[in-house]
């Protein structure tokens, strides 16, 4: 086949042909080698680096047993297969890493390696995830290279105290000052520190092309949104605005915490309950929405045009998840009343096993009376409300709406 590409005569006549022909081939082959060093290194690209930061919600709730509900809904089918395989276990995806740390019981946690479940919550329970698995495979599936995910988290933490960046100055009023911005400089920390040494995180990395941190997202919230002291006028229309100055601060001290000063950004935006417009009752329908506004503010300001983005995840509130749920905790009274009952007659029934006999009654009461789809639904809760119910569909969705946010802007 080579004689095709580069035709070589031998004379039989003329003895030198033989090692003409051995030369020529040799000269062939530094040839193709030096195309194919050239050639790739026009392709050669950083390794990129994305950085997803925030409270609970950013750690990721979501237990893989909610999985089936994601399933079922035909909009989240696609995205759902991509991470769950046929047998229902998490896949791993090893072109895509993380490095990850979180609040441990005595000292921060980290983990790292091929993105799977296991990175949401406290990176030790292996069926709990966040946003980042919708997040990472949308990123690589778009960009098609290897991708690295330094993500950062920690429950119950605010952005006016805890998060509080550098130029955004000192906290009025704090009794420790030395805990303001602990957890800002923790995550600087922690990014660096990955950052010093990526091939440690991913063996993709060459140090000859180096990396570039292409995105940051920031997931984050509610312990703003429920502080009256830090914000006193929070029912009223500017009521947060101090939430939106201190995320402004928050966007450039990052970008200039990693030299990056057109680093894309994007805000999730709080989005517990969904719509504030679908909400029964108005009792927090203004402080909600105020709140949101509030962390949406940035994205529209023109030194951040094109390069700040807010995502609303209110979109992503699995509403059908609640309205089981609530129709379950109606048939879960029903059957403590019927244990009240049984005990009447069985006194002995007490403690672990009055626990087992309710649980079984309600259980009972589900399959008898609520529908197959509302059973479903039921399934897809594995956590609170303020933590979008454990919902894998609603963490997915998100990841994926940050991911596409941040290729939005390139």
């Amino acid at each position: 086949e080579l004689s095709l590409l580069y035709p070589m005569k031998e004379h039989p006549e003329n003895p030198e042909g033989p090692q003409k022909k051995e030369n020529d081939m040799r000269k062939l082959t530094v040839i193709i080698s030096t195309l194919a060093m050239v050639c790739g290194a026009a392709h050669a690209e950083p390794l990129k680096v994305y950085i997803l930061v925030g409270q609970s919600n950013m750690q990721g709730q979501a237990k893989i047993s909610t999985a089936e509900h994601m399933a079922a809904d035909p909009k989240t089918k696609a995205l759902h297969d991509k991470l769950i395989d046929a047998e229902g276990k998490a896949k791993s995806f090893d072109h895509i890493r993380i490095a990850a740390v979180t609040g441990g019981k005595d000292k921060d946690a980290t983990k790292s390696g091929p993105l799977t479940f296991g990175y949401g919550k406290d990176l030790a329970t292996p069926d709990v995830c966040g946003p980042e698995l919708g997040f990472g495979i949308t990123m690589y599936e778009s960009l098609g290279q290897p991708i690295l995910i330094i993500k950062a988290a920690w429950g119950g933490k605010s952005l006016f105290g805890d998060f509080r960046p550098p130029s955004a100055g000192t906290l009025a009023g704090a009794k420790d000052t030395e805990s303001v911005g602990h957890y800002y400089r923790l995550m600087t920390k922690h990014v660096k520190r990955v950052l010093a040494d990526p091939g440690k995180y991913h063996p993709a990395y060459k140090k000859s092309e180096g990396y570039q941190i292409a995105g940051f997202v920031w997931f984050q919230g509610w312990n703003d949104m429920v502080s009256k002291s830090i914000y006193p006028n929070r029912s009223k229309a500017g009521g947060y605005d101090a939430y939106t100055s201190t995320l402004v601060h928050f966007i450039k001290d990052v970008r200039k915490e990693f030299n990056t000063p057109e680093m894309p950004f994007v805000i999730g935006v709080l989005g517990v309950d969904g719509p504030t417009e679908l909400y029964a009752t108005p009792r927090y329908k203004g402080i909600h929405q105020n709140f949101r506004d509030a962390m949406a503010a940035p994205a529209e300001l023109p030194e951040f045009k094109d390069n700040v983005h807010a995502v609303l995840t209110e979109k992503f509130w699995p509403h059908d998840v609640v309205a089981a749920a609530k129709k379950a905790r109606t048939l879960g009274e029903e059957a403590n009343e019927a244990l009240k009952a049984e005990q009447k007659k069985n006194p002995k029934l007490v403690r672990r096993a009055a626990g087992q006999w309710k649980n079984n009654y309600a259980k009972e009461l589900r399959e008898k009376r609520m529908s197959e789809a509302e059973r479903l639904a039921y399934s897809g809760q594995s956590n609170a409300a303020f933590h979008y119910l454990g919902s894998m569909k609603f963490y997915s969705q998100a990841g994926e709406a940050f991911a596409q946010a941040i290729l939005d802007s390139e």
